[in-house]
């Protein structure tokens, strides 16, 4: 309980403020002292100098301006964002107290980067940068085609940038600049093309975001394939037509891409093909699986996020979803709701041809299919699919390909025979190249493919006649009838 006796004496009280005001006195005279010594001493400028860098590093934030860098801008990434992201891996100094570190598997390097939280400091033209990544996750509740809420946990990035505000002109117009410039040559001295997948959200290589990537370790290149000579070279030129024509699109008002449909029995290299084009063009390949999408806006958010100079690949295109059911019935007519959720024909034809083709430069896209009477002709037209490629069975100059490739030989004695033989049947380059790796012995290779060829040729005989293993369709056994009946006459 407060007394009036507890209260300090007058004069104990005046006696402490005197002593206060006498230290107060004391230190602005050495203050003053010290400053009258350091002008004399110091120059100005490098006095301002000084304390800018203190403040700065201190945060003043009376003098200091941040400019914040999203990853995505929209439903686009954000160039500068993963500019700096690589710019900064080449920037991390000893104030950074915790690092992200990385490896995928087949990459011979560490990725080193800070980690979230963490601070780096730049020093660019006489000018401090104190770059900050910042990640924030937060919760999405998502409606599936069967009206059930589901949550994901969605993780937002971006990177704080901070310096002394005077300097906002320079850091617009030289600094940021820079750093994008620069990162383009990083990427450029260690360019590696990737192949991106969906769904894996970080969990490949370290990033967060609706696709991961590994690097594309295919050995498959133009000089390896197994394909027609001829067709293959109408490839490569149209392909370095399409690369060196940025001006032509632009001036004719068409977007700069390329369709391209592969289409054939399987085993004939269109996988291979796909591989061999991003070598060749130093691309990257997004591999989209439309069987898990659900709706033409999750597609448009996943081609917007793509870059530049890459090949968007959708395999088998015929038979990884029902397009057509998709696009009408009583079902989906009687709820809207499913409806707006379903991926359709006419999604998939605004992706490749419509206006939000045009998201991104320099685009390939390719479908592959074993079945082209399948797909609707609306996908095959020019304008979509530019150029058809037939990837057939193997032709006696594609086995010499696999025989150089394979065994290293460019010819042999049994060539003339196995060139007969691939007149008469019809294997794929995978067939022949599964033969070629059962021995190490050239001659015995040789044997096993001409012995292979003679094994596929009587089966053909045996299918064109009925008779194989003891009989096949009705047709085929009254066909066989007939020609006995024949022989009998």
């Amino acid at each position: 309980m407060f007394s009036f006796s507890d209260m300090p004496s007058t004069t104990a009280v005046l006696s402490t403020y005197t002593t206060f005001a006498a230290s107060a006195v004391l230190v602005r005279t050495v203050i003053s002292e010290v400053q009258n010594v350091s002008n004399q001493l110091v120059p100005k400028g490098l006095q301002e100098k000084i304390m800018s860098k203190l403040g700065f590093l201190m945060g003043n934030l009376s003098s200091t301006m941040c400019i914040v860098i999203d990853e995505t801008n929209g439903f686009s990434n954000n160039e500068i964002f993963e500019a700096a992201e690589v710019y900064l891996r080449t920037r991390i100094d000893t104030s950074v107290r915790q690092l992200k570190v990385s490896k995928v598997p087949r990459e011979k390097n560490l990725s080193v980067t800070i980690n979230k939280g963490e601070e780096s400091i730049d020093n660019f033209d006489g000018m401090l940068l104190k770059w900050k990544f910042v990640c924030i996750e937060t919760q999405k509740t998502n409606l599936d085609t069967e009206n059930n809420f589901t949550n994901e946990i969605v993780e937002r990035r971006s990177f704080e940038l901070r310096f002394d505000k005077k300097f906002k002109d320079k850091v617009l117009d030289s600094y940021l600049p820079f750093v994008l410039e620069r990162s383009k040559a990083i990427k450029e001295e260690k360019k590696v093309v990737r192949i991106h997948a969906l769904g894996y959200y970080g969990e490949v290589d370290g990033s967060w975001g609706p696709w991961g990537s590994v690097n594309l370790d295919h050995p498959s290149t133009f000089d390896t394939l197994a394909m027609d000579p001829t067709l293959k070279q109408e490839l490569i030129e149209d392909l370095n037509r399409f690369v060196r024509r940025r001006h032509f699109y632009k001036r004719v008002g068409k977007a700069w891409k390329r369709g391209y449909l592969l289409y054939g029995p399987p085993g004939t290299g269109k996988s291979s093909l796909v591989a061999a084009m991003a070598n060749y063009l130093k691309f990257h390949v997004y591999d989209l699986e439309l069987a898990s999408l659900h709706s033409n806006a999750e597609l448009r958010r996943l081609l917007v996020t793509t870059k530049n100079r890459s090949i968007v690949v959708i395999e088998d295109i015929d038979c990884s979803i029902d397009l057509e059911n998709r696009e009408d019935g009583d079902e989906y007519s009687a709820n809207p709701m499913i409806k707006k959720n379903q991926l359709t024909l006419s999604g998939l034809l605004n992706f490749i041809d419509g206006l939000w083709s045009s998201c991104a430069d320099e685009r390939i896209i390719v479908l592959t299919t074993n079945h082209k009477d399948r797909l609707d002709p609306a996908l095959l037209r020019p304008g979509r699919m530019d150029m058809h490629i037939h990837m057939s069975y193997c032709t006696f100059s594609g086995f010499k390909i696999l025989a150089s490739n394979y065994l290293g030989i460019k010819s042999h004695w049994r060539f003339n025979e196995i060139e007969r033989l691939m007149e008469e049947v019809e294997v794929t380059p995978a067939e022949v190249a599964e033969e070629m790796m059962k021995s190490e012995d050239v001659d015995a290779v040789m044997e096993k493919v001409v012995k292979f060829l003679c094994k596929k040729r009587s089966e053909r005989v045996g299918k064109r006649d009925g008779v194989e293993g003891g009989g096949g369709g009705g047709e085929e056994k009254v066909i066989g009838r007939k020609r006995k009946a024949r022989s009998r006459r």
